[in-house]
């Protein structure tokens, strides 16, 4: 069962009213009818059980109706685990995105897949390397259709998480947000780097590090991360370089890859 995301609460009755561009994805993607049941995440971030009211083809309305709180879990066919555990691995840790700005295309597939990996901030940095294709691409008109995606991929995927997109930045004042919202607690910076010898694994990074509360990991684009900016990164940032023994990957898979394998490192020796 997907997950529809409310941008303001239901009235005091417990009914919500869905319109326009909602009301077409409800309609004719997810094909919901009368009495099917549907899982609302509220702005709160709770997730609620509710009951499809009435779909008035007419008026291209559809009107749903909070269920009464019966103990009941929301439990994803997909996954087949339950909705609390899943809310449990995120409350505990904050996953980062330093995305080095690629393409639009790739950076929206990007933005997608980090969103259904749960990653709470996305960071998009204006590097050495960025092509001026992709910097001039960004607009208010980008970021919104970006939300858009964002919406769209916590509503297929069904991750609790909020995930935020930042107005692009260049690394300085990316690191800079980062040692400011990491002052507290115990924090991880990795940037994926070609191979070091010196360069730890991450499981021995992960395995020594205790209370971990947010975590960052920065890919570049088609042309990489300068050596200048690696070192950025290491010195102010105390990232770490990160080396996977893999094939060279797209900027696009980097991202996804390195978000899964930290994810599943930490969650093996952290939680």
């Amino acid at each position: 069962m997907r997950q529809f995301i409310l941008e303001k609460q239901p009235s005091s009755d417990g009914l919500v009213h869905i319109i326009g561009k909602d009301y077409r994805y409800l309609r004719q993607v997810l094909r919901v009818k009368n009495g099917d049941m549907l899982s609302l995440r509220l702005p709160d971030g709770s997730l609620k059980n509710s009951t499809v009211a009435f779909v008035d083809e007419n008026a291209k309305k559809i009107t749903l109706q909070l269920c009464a709180d019966s103990g009941f879990e929301y439990k994803s066919i997909t996954r087949g685990v339950q909705a609390n555990q899943i809310q449990t691995l995120f409350d505990k840790n904050e996953y980062w995105l330093f995305q080095f700005i690629p393409r639009p295309q790739k950076f929206e597939q990007i933005v997608r897949q980090a969103t259904e990996c749960g990653t709470t901030n996305i960071v998009p940095i204006i590097g050495e390397y960025c092509e001026k294709i992709s910097l001039t691409s960004f607009s208010e008109n980008k970021l919104s259709r970006l939300e858009k995606i964002i919406k769209e991929a916590r509503q297929q995927s069904g991750s609790p998480v909020q995930t935020k997109i930042f107005e692009p930045m260049s690394l300085e004042q990316a690191i800079d947000l980062w040692n400011k919202e990491t002052s507290e607690g115990t924090n991880l910076g990795f940037v994926l780097s070609e191979r070091d010898e010196n360069s730890p694994k991450l499981s021995q990074i992960v395995s020594s590090s205790s209370g971990l509360k947010k975590i960052c990991i920065a890919i570049g684009n088609e042309g990489g991360i300068s050596p200048a900016e690696v070192e950025l990164l290491k010195t102010k940032g105390l990232f770490y370089p990160l080396h996977f023994s893999v094939n060279i990957l797209r900027c696009e898979t980097a991202a996804l890859y390195g978000i899964a394998a930290i994810q599943s490192t930490i969650q093996d020796f952290v939680l």
